[in-house]
């Protein structure tokens, strides 16, 4: 399983449960949109802290980022 595009897609299914714009995710989270691009497309490799803060900014638990979806 390749976490990344795992948790690329956890953070942008939950980025538009919650009704947020990449944009405002970078202003809560102080991460650039790009890095928040990036990170959807699973081209980034997120430490447990920027997993921590980015679950912040959207009001989350951090697991929900790395949780394995249920089909």
């Amino acid at each position: 399983m390749d976490m990344r595009a795992l948790v690329g897609r956890n953070f942008a299914r939950l980025r538009r449960e919650k009704g947020l714009t990449q944009e405002e995710v970078r202003s809560r989270s102080g991460f650039s949109q790009q890095y928040l691009s990036d990170l959807e497309r699973g081209k980034r490799n997120p430490t447990i802290v920027t997993l921590y803060e980015l679950a912040q900014a959207l009001e989350v638990s951090h697991i929900e980022l790395v949780q394995i979806e249920e089909p």
